[in-house]
C-alpha cells in the first residue's frame, strides 16, 4: 500500500500527537480522525487538518488502516483493549519510549511502536527531518510499513527493541528533562540576585554545540572536573538556605569527578 493512501486515526491530542498529526499532513499523509477525552483538546487539532474528532472510544472510526496511540502511559492499559475492538484487522502502534511492545500482546494481531525521540511543546515548531524515529512491530510486513510512514517524516529511522527503547528513554531524560531542570535552577538563582537568565544563553548554546563535536566527558569543565574543593565548598555554603540544591550540587559534582577519574585510567 502507498503510505499516502493510508487511513490514519490519531488517538490523543497532546504535544506528541499534535506535532505528529501536523507532520504527517505536511508529508502528504492525512490523519482522518483525532480522538481525545475532551472536545477542547480534540476539536482544534481536528479542525486544523480538516478531520473529524471523537471524545468517546465507541465513536472512533472502525475502518482505518493505522491507529497511532499517543497518550499518557498511565491510561494505556485502560484504553487499548477498548480501542482495538474498533477494528481488529488494523495496525495499532503507540509512541511511548518506556512502554513495551508487549502491551499490545493478546489484544490484537498487528501491533508495534513508532517512537519519535524528541521533546515536544505545542508552542514550538518541530523539524521532523532532524528527529530520530525508533520503530518496532510484531511482524516484518508491518515493520516495513512503519518504516515507510516514519521515513515520510524523517530520514533517521531505526529499528529498536523494547529493551533498547527503554534505555533511549532514560538517556533522553538525563539529556533533556534533567538538563532543562538545571536551567530552571539556574534561572531561579539568577532571579534571586537580580540577574537575567539570558546571560547564560551563550554558555548553554556553546555547551550544546560541543556535544556535536566531541565526547561530553572530554568537553566537561568546571570546579568538579578540576577537583577544585575550595570553590565547591564555597558554592555549597552559598546554597545553605536551599539544602535540596546543595545535595544536588554535591551529588552531581561527585559524579562528574568520578567520570573524569575513570577517563584518566583508560
Amino acid at each position: 500500500m502507498n503510505v499516502r493512501d493510508l487511513s490514519i486515526v490519531m488517538i490523543g491530542a497532546g504535544n506528541v500527537a499534535f506535532h505528529l498529526t501536523l507532520g504527517l499532513l505536511k508529508a502528504g499523509i492525512r490523519v482522518k480522525q483525532v480522538y481525545s477525552r475532551t472536545a477542547e483538546s480534540a476539536l482544534p487539532l481536528a479542525f486544523s487538518i480538516g478531520a473529524s474528532y471523537a471524545t468517546e472510544i465507541e465513536d472512533v472510526m472502525d475502518n482505518a488502516d493505522l491507529y497511532i496511540v499517543s497518550l499518557k502511559d498511565s491510561v494505556l492499559e485502560d484504553i487499548l483493549p477498548k480501542l482495538v475492538k474498533r477494528n481488529p484487522d488494523a495496525l495499532f502502534v503507540h509512541t511511548a519510549g518506556s512502554v513495551s511492545i508487549d502491551i499490545w500482546k493478546g489484544l490484537t494481531g498487528r501491533y508495534g511502536v513508532m517512537y519519535p525521540m524528541q521533546t515536544f511543546s505545542k508552542q514550538r515548531e518541530v523539524d521532523f527531518c532532524k528527529v530520530h524515529f525508533f520503530i518496532e512491530a510484531n511482524n516484518s510486513d508491518d515493520t516495513e510499513l512503519l518504516r515507510k510512514v516514519a521515513s515520510r517524516l524523517s530520514p533517521n529511522v531505526f529499528e529498536a527493541s523494547s529493551e533498547q527503547r527503554k534505555y533511549l528513554h532514560i538517556s533522553a531524560v538525563f539529556a533533556c528533562n534533567f538538563t532543562n531542570h538545571m536551567y530552571a535552577v539556574c534561572e531561579h538563582l539568577l532571579k534571586e540576585h537580580g540577574l537575567p537568565f539570558s546571560s547564560m544563553l551563550p554558555l548553554i548554546d556553546e555547551t550544546a554545540m560541543k556535544a556535536h563535536q566531541m565526547s561530553p566527558v572530554d568537553a566537561q569543565t568546571g570546579p568538579a572536573q578540576r577537583n577544585d574543593i575550595n570553590i565547591m565548598e564555597q558554592h555549597i555554603g552559598m546554597l545553605e538556605s536551599e539544602p535540596e540544591l546543595a545535595d544536588i550540587y554535591k551529588a552531581i559534582s561527585n559524579n562528574i569527578n568520578k567520570y573524569d577519574s575513570n577517563k584518566k585510567t583508560i
